[in-house]
Formats: structure tokens, C-alpha cells, sequence
């Protein structure tokens, strides 16, 4: 009886082991702290955007002279970005509707309606009428989305998260829709003012508690300022952040000051701004060319600022298979870098993919030499 339990004591113990999360078990195992700048993933820009369909696309194309080239990709599901092709970087376009209804009806919809082709489904439930953030590219044109709206989007997301608590942050960045079209017939966005930042603020914390969001508090911690904190290298050890997001508000101007406003240095807001560096709120930098911006994204992230950049643009890198800006972003050391093409796009002929060397979910940052880190121990 006393070898039974002993052989079931033995078994529970690999089995209990064999389920402890690989990274946790050799980081600690070697003594390596890195921290949330050590590391660099890949992303996927307008990740909840869907493909124009093609009856609508060829309308358009028809009614003006514009072409709609750079608008011809998509993407599958946010779930299935993160499970099945390890992206660690969404970004996500929120309009504000406070009221509901305002992006209800698209006018692409009358535009095939005119042309007697028949739509794809679009809002079967009716949620573009209900009060709250809506997530979409370009109002009445580029309107499909895989969530419709952010309470969707981000569930989604903390669902997945949920499941697999030890998965590297996952970093989202928002872009804040606001403006009018030269078409009349098209949507009006509303523009974004600090009350409607706030509702921002306050509709994701609806999802994710403040406890699973690494903010610009967490970060700046004791110091004066987050700029400060970050030149100083405050950033969170991977593994105390783990399972957790991190925001950034992808604007400037007057957009980023008011998000700003009544939060020095961001305290207590949910986000981090694109502020320029040496300034109180400087901490996280959106630089989209890497290879212009080579030598400059360098020097931030040696700095310690957070960098996301990109590999390619309006599908040109793709149509032409084109790795020259990946490979600008890989050595640059950006954090984040975003692309279309995680999956190829077989269409195009070219073969064009984005993946990490070793297609791994993550990489060591190349711009810091840390002995010991190996990109199989991050996740």
C-alpha cells in the first residue's frame, strides 16, 4: 500500500512539473530577470479589420478615381492571431458613439443595394445600436470588422488570455477615429474630447480590471516622472507581467494632449502616449519607418523607451515581396512590429510573410546583449 501511494505520489509530481510553464521553470532556473524592454515580438496592424468585399470594392473603384489598393487585405479572428500565430502587438480603431446608432448603416451597403448585388451580412444582432466605442477602418467603405465593437474586441482578447495566464503582454494600440468625409452621405465621427477619453478609459476597464493592465503608474512607480522612470530602465520583469496588457494611445497633437489633460505624466490614466521624449508622459514611441528612423529607434530603446514600428505599408511590400523594411525593424530593436502578412496572402504570388527568425513567438531584443536569454525561454 505504502509503494502504491508512493508510486501515485511520484506520478502526481511529473505530472504537476510536466504542466509548470517551460519559460518560469529555466528563467528562474538560470537567475535571469528581463524585463519588459528585453524582448521584441511581432504584431498585426488593424488587427480586427476584414477584407472589403470585392462586389463594393469594384463599385468604388468605378465612382471615383482613387485607388483602393492599400486597403486590400484582412484578418482572421483576435483569438486566433494570438493562439496560432503568437502575436503579442494588436491594434484596434475606436470611434466614439455615445449614444449608439451612429455607424449603424453604412453606405456601402446602400452603394451594392443600388448596384442590386446583395451584401454579406453585416450586424445581424443589431450592436452597432447600442451605446459604446465602435471598432472599424474607414466608416461606410472599409467597414467589416471581427468585432464590432471594443467591449467585443477586448473580450476576445481576455478570453484567450484567460486561458493561457503565462503568455507575454500583449501590447494593444488604439488609434482614436475622429473627423467628417467629403461624401455628406458618410458617417460623421465625433470628435475626441477628455470626457470622451475618460468613457474610453472606463469601457475597458468594463473588461479588464486595472490589476491585469500594466499602466503608466506600474511603471513610473516612486519616480517624479514616466519619463524619468523609463530612462532608468523601471520597466516590469517579464514574469511579474505575465498573462497581463499593456495600452498605448497612438495619437498626437491635440488628440494626445487631451488625453493628457488632468494626468500629468499620465497618472492614473489606463494608456501610454506618444510623447516625445525627455517629456513627463515620454515612454512609449510609434516610428513607422524603420529604415529612415534606423539610427533613431536605436537610440530609444537603448535609452529604454518602448518602440513599435512596422514591416510594411498599404500592401506595397508584399505586392512586390519585399523584406527590406522587416529587416531594418528586426536589427532597429523595435519592441513591436507590425505587418498585414503574418499569413501570406497567396493572391499576390510572392510569397511575403512575416515571422521572427526561428518563427518563434518571441525574440531577445537585439539592441541589448543579455547573456543567457534564448528566445525559447520567453514563451
Amino acid at each position: 500500500m505504502n509503494r502504491d501511494r508512493l508510486l501515485i505520489a511520484f506520478l502526481m509530481g511529473l505530472i504537476v512539473t510536466g504542466c509548470q510553464p517551460t519559460a518560469n521553470k529555466n528563467m528562474n532556473e538560470g537567475g535571469l530577470k528581463l524585463k519588459l524592454n528585453n524582448i521584441q515580438v511581432i504584431g498585426s496592424h488593424n488587427s480586427y479589420k476584414r477584407p472589403i468585399e470585392p462586389a463594393l470594392l469594384k463599385i468604388l473603384q468605378e465612382e471615383t478615381s482613387e485607388t483602393f489598393q492599400s486597403l486590400q487585405y484582412g484578418h482572421i479572428p483576435l483569438a486566433d492571431q494570438l493562439e496560432n500565430h503568437g502575436l503579442r502587438n494588436l491594434e484596434i480603431d475606436v470611434l466614439y458613439d455615445p449614444e449608439g446608432g451612429q455607424f449603424a448603416k453604412p453606405y456601402g451597403l446602400e452603394l451594392l443595394k443600388q448596384q442590386n448585388t446583395e451584401a454579406q451580412p453585416y450586424d445581424p444582432d443589431g450592436v452597432m445600436n447600442d451605446p459604446g466605442f465602435k471598432v472599424l477602418h474607414v466608416p461606410d467603405i472599409d467597414f467589416r470588422s471581427s468585432c464590432l465593437r471594443l467591449t467585443d474586441c477586448l473580450q476576445e482578447i481576455k478570453d484567450w488570455s484567460d486561458a493561457y495566464p503565462q503568455h507575454l503582454p500583449i501590447c494593444i494600440t488604439f488609434n482614436a477615429k475622429s473627423g467628417q468625409a467629403d461624401r455628406p452621405e458618410f458617417a460623421k465621427l465625433l470628435p475626441y474630447t477628455p470626457e470622451a477619453y475618460d468613457a474610453l478609459d472606463s469601457e475597458i476597464l468594463t473588461v479588464f480590471p486595472k490589476e491585469r493592465i500594466v499602466t503608466p503608474d506600474d511603471v513610473r512607480g516612486d519616480y517624479e516622472t514616466l519619463d524619468e522612470a523609463v530612462k532608468l530602465m523601471n520597466w516590469p520583469e517579464i514574469d511579474e507581467v505575465r498573462g497581463k496588457i499593456i495600452l498605448v494611445l497612438d495619437e498626437r497633437g491635440q488628440k494626445m494632449d487631451d488625453y493628457v489633460k488632468g494626468h500629468p505624466s499620465l497618472k492614473g490614466r489606463l494608456m501610454f502616449v506618444r510623447a516625445a521624449p525627455g517629456t513627463p508622459e515620454a515612454g512609449f514611441m510609434i516610428m513607422n519607418d524603420p529604415i529612415a528612423d534606423q539610427d533613431s529607434i536605436k537610440k530609444l530603446v537603448k535609452a529604454g523607451y518602448m518602440v513599435r514600428t512596422r514591416a510594411d505599408a498599404d500592401t506595397e511590400e508584399a505586392r512586390n515581396g519585399d523584406y527590406t523594411k522587416f529587416k531594418a525593424a528586426l536589427s532597429s530593436g523595435a519592441h513591436f512590429i507590425t505587418t498585414d502578412y503574418y499569413l501570406e496572402d497567396k493572391s499576390l504570388g510572392t510569397g511575403y510573410q512575416i515571422q521572427l527568425p526561428d518563427d518563434g513567438i518571441a525574440r531577445c531584443n537585439p539592441v541589448f546583449v543579455t547573456e543567457g536569454c534564448k528566445g525559447e525561454i520567453l514563451e
